[in-house]
């Protein structure tokens, strides 16, 4: 096989790659903008409904009643809170550092990781991109150096495959460029609200503790 038959069936395979890149990348963007959602609250308002409604069962020790509350709530305050409920028994400090992991290794940990997908497809799509632009003019000077007449219509294909996939790799990048400066925007706000929740969760988990201890 000649460098110009294999360039044009490794630039075919690039069109390939581009798409693949494409998919994979919206769909990480996808899954984590629906995680996220699954885990914060919708606003600042509907978080402090949600302690306020808390932190009165929480304040009188009476943590049935705050296990109802959390228990089939998928966001992360709520369900870090009902693991700070079940492990009462360990101590204040020992549940503080508890929450503290969890939230870093359920929450955060899986959506850095699917972030770091998304930023491995936008620098890998230009360069693909700019992989399918070498073998266009590969394939564009091997024909100009195999005959001495080459008419324009024959390296046609060739300047098309090196300008497609430079498109192509920047149409991708681009709008996942800015998908993940809305995604991360997204995230802060949420760890954010996260992190002020828990703050007055602990608060009136320990003032339940010694409500608990002065009874007993």
């Amino acid at each position: 096989m000649d460098i110009q038959g294999l360039t044009g069936i490794v630039g075919s395979l690039t069109y390939v790659v581009l798409v693949l890149i494409a998919l994979w990348g919206v769909f990480c963007v996808v899954m984590v903008w629906t995680r996220v959602a699954q885990k914060r609250f919708r606003d600042e308002q509907a978080q402090l409904e949600f302690l306020a409604q808390l932190e009165q069962p929480l304040m009188r020790g009476d943590f049935d009643s705050a296990v109802a509350i959390c228990q089939d709530d998928p966001r992360a305050v709520p369900q870090l809170a009902l693991l700070a409920i079940e492990n009462r028994a360990a101590g204040l400090a020992k549940i503080r550092q508890l929450i503290v992991d969890r939230f870093q290794r359920d929450v955060m940990a899986d959506l850095e990781y699917r972030v770091s997908w998304v930023n491995t497809m936008i620098k890998s799509a230009p360069m693909v991109g700019l992989l399918g632009t070498v073998l266009g003019m590969m394939g564009a000077f091997g024909k100009l150096a195999a005959a001495e007449n080459v008419q324009p219509d024959q390296l046609a294909s060739d300047i098309s495959l090196a300008l497609i996939t430079t498109a192509g790799g920047l149409a991708i990048a681009i709008p996942l460029v800015i998908s993940m400066a809305s995604i991360n925007v997204r995230i802060r706000k949420m760890e954010d609200l996260a992190i002020s929740g828990l703050t007055r969760v602990l608060d009136s988990f320990r003032t339940g503790l010694e409500a608990r201890s002065g009874r007993s």
